[in-house]
């Protein structure tokens, strides 16, 4: 198998059909059981585009943090998130959508066409948008939105384990991994753990149904 690279045919479509501003959006964080949504809206200068986007997932950390220098350095990008009380409370899927839009509403200048990752567009958006499914791996808008969202939040992850140490949040990023599950157990929930998600509730609720 061949992997594809993600390339600008998305974009140039949009300015074809008269978009003069097209910005991707990304996020990330919908899986992990610790820490907020993050999400991130990306306006590439078509003159000055990093060299080596690609989808996040598949590019080491350190690549990830040198693009994500050079994407801050030259493209209109816009960082948000929702936190943990608002995924608790609004379920993580309209969380996600949440930091989504406040994203593209910071871009500097109004974007007039939106790439989104996914297969939905987050109702709160009132730009022109199509939704590409796996588009971290298509649009160069995309992939950069998704290096500057993964970035920033493995970063957040890395300082909020500095504050509680145990969890590994330093390696896994607030999900579920075996070392996070054992602490979990063992130290229990702390505030930035997503009380609505099973694993956390159930930790949550479990001493109570024994005792009862």
């Amino acid at each position: 198998m061949t992997h594809s690279f993600p390339d600008f045919s998305f974009e140039q479509a949009a300015f074809a059909r008269g978009a003069l501003r097209v910005a991707g959006v990304d996020e990330v964080g919908r899986g992990p059981l610790a820490g907020p949504v993050t999400a991130a809206a990306v306006r590439l200068d078509p003159a000055r585009i990093p060299d080596g986007l690609n989808d996040s997932k598949v590019l080491t950390a350190k690549r990830r943090d040198v693009l994500f220098e050079q994407i801050m350095a030259q493209a209109d990008v816009c960082i948000a998130h929702a936190s943990v009380e608002e995924i608790d409370d609004i379920n993580i899927l309209r969380a996600s959508h949440l930091a989504m839009e406040r994203a593209v509403t910071g871009l500097a200048i109004p974007p007039d066409h939106l790439l989104i990752d996914g297969n939905m567009i987050p109702r709160g958006l009132s730009v022109k948008s199509e939704a590409i499914i796996k588009g971290d791996a298509k649009s160069l808008s995309i992939s950069a939105a998704s290096i500057v969202a993964k970035v920033t939040r493995d970063r957040m992850m890395m300082a909020l384990a500095q504050q509680h140490p145990g969890y590994g949040w330093e390696t896994n990023a607030g999900y579920g991994s075996k070392t996070h599950m054992a602490a979990l157990q063992n130290l229990g929930v702390t505030p930035h753990h997503r009380r609505s998600f099973k694993p956390v509730h159930n930790i949550l609720y479990q001493d109570k149904s024994v005792s009862d």
